[in-house]
């Protein structure tokens, strides 16, 4: 889980460590803990580890800088990857998409040409943050995070951009994300400009077995992560999903519910998945107890028959318990329908399933225009314009026309025109989605 970010006017810089308390063992080096909700900054420095402990200290050289081969961040292999869990007592939800392109970053003396991974974390179902995070290899086969471009939402809309920096840009370093061959003990920081951005991550294991999606998975690593806020958290990274792991199911928790290609599995769409998505498809768009009923006896009679991944599970039978519940609830439609079309992954191409999120999405506007909840419309309208820049999606002239037509509705708070663009993006995307 993204660890909230500092307001940079209130944080503080690297101070020497003449002028701090502590033993600082690397090259005089004081990071000083910002208290993330009042900015107060400690007097105190965060215990860092000396340079000898660090692997992220020789200047990295970038030859084939969009090769990504790194097991433990595949981020050139893995297409998509969604993550479930709950923040603050919220259902949470993440897609991570690698997006088309490279972006070139100048650092220093180099012009590295980086993958962009597209992440956009929904809170109870609603778009919360969504930043563009760019990655390069180095010829030794770490690789390196070369910035992120930051948008926080707030009912919808833009609240801020904190936590975005770029490497080359206001002395700010690019950060080793993953070594090349990770060993326990091994500390290296992922984010290096305190004030704005600042983690620091130690290996606590390699060579580990943990529970995936579809089966175990070895040679799994491990970490121990610092945060500028002083608070610390554990991760775990596997192979063939890149970040595996935050938090415990007790608390705060984001893990991977499954990744493409990595569970990808080569087999017609099961017709107990066809059945479901169809129930809950309807219940959502017209919501009844006697809808929601039946879309709770198509989970009942899928999840019977295939297997399904844990994490998916449990958020299911959540979501359709508080849907059952409360058949006007929007949140919890929209989360399970979240969930079924996360189910599909498993069968069908990112693109087929990208198109039936635009589908959901441009459903969703109409329902939240219906309500005239501007807020909810305004995200909405964000969600189809981020899996519009994804490079599967479909990228007709009549489609763009009346998304933007809902953008501008959107941003003047005008739901009844928003609802007209919304009838026109699903004809746009057609009705067999």
């Amino acid at each position: 889980m993204r660890n909230k970010t500092i307001r940079p006017v209130l944080a503080a810089a690297v101070l020497l460590a003449g002028a701090c308390s502590g033993n600082q063992a690397h090259r005089g080096d004081c990071v000083h803990a910002v208290d993330e909700t009042t900015g107060r900054t400690a007097a105190s420095c965060l215990p860092l580890a000396p340079d000898s402990a660090r692997v992220d200290l020789a200047a990295p050289r970038f030859t084939h800088p969009t090769r990504i081969t790194n097991p433990l961040h595949p981020t050139a292999r893995v297409t998509q990857t969604v993550y479930g869990g709950q923040e603050s007592g919220k259902p949470f939800r993440t897609e991570v998409t690698l997006l088309p392109g490279t972006r070139t970053i100048t650092w220093g003396d180099r012009t590295i040409h980086a993958l962009t991974s597209q992440y956009v974390a929904f809170s109870a179902g609603r778009v919360e943050e969504v930043a563009d995070d760019w990655y390069a290899q180095a010829d030794d086969g770490s690789v390196w995070y070369l910035g992120e471009s930051v948008f926080n939402y707030d009912n919808g809309v833009v609240a801020d951009t904190e936590g975005t920096w770029q490497a080359g840009r206001d002395g700010a370093p690019g950060a080793m994300i993953m070594p090349a061959h990770p060993h326990k003990g091994d500390v290296y920081r992922t984010e290096n400009l305190p004030g704005v951005v600042f983690e620091q991550v130690t290996v606590r294991g390699v060579g580990q077995t943990v529970d995936g999606p579809y089966g175990r998975i070895t040679d799994a690593m491990t970490v121990h992560e610092l945060h500028l806020d002083g608070t610390t958290e554990d991760k775990v990274f596997a192979p063939g999903y890149g970040e595996f792991s935050t938090g415990s199911p007790a608390g705060d928790l984001e893990a991977v519910s499954l990744a493409v290609p990595t569970d990808a599995k080569h087999a017609p769409v099961p017709p107990g998945l066809t059945a479901l998505t169809g129930a809950v498809r309807t219940a959502h768009a017209t919501p009844t107890p006697a809808k929601v009923r039946a879309a709770q006896a198509a989970w009942d009679t899928y999840r019977a028959a295939d297997a399904v991944p844990p994490l998916l599970r449990r958020q299911m039978t959540r979501d359709l318990n508080t849907w059952q519940k409360s058949p006007a609830d929007r949140a919890a439609a929209l989360r399970t329908e979240q969930n079924t079309t996360d189910l599909r992954l498993r069968y069908e191409p990112l693109a087929t399933v990208d198109l039936a999120r635009l589908a959901l999405w441009a459903r969703q506007l109409e329902i939240d225009a219906r309500a005239a909840d501007a807020g909810a419309v305004a995200g909405d309208v964000t969600c189809l314009e981020l899996i519009g820049r994804r490079g599967d999606t479909p990228k007709s002239a009549a489609l763009a026309a009346d998304l933007k037509k809902a953008r501008e509705a959107a941003d003047r708070k005008d739901t009844g025109a928003a609802g007209s663009s919304a009838k026109e993006l699903q004809a746009d995307i057609g009705s067999g989605h």
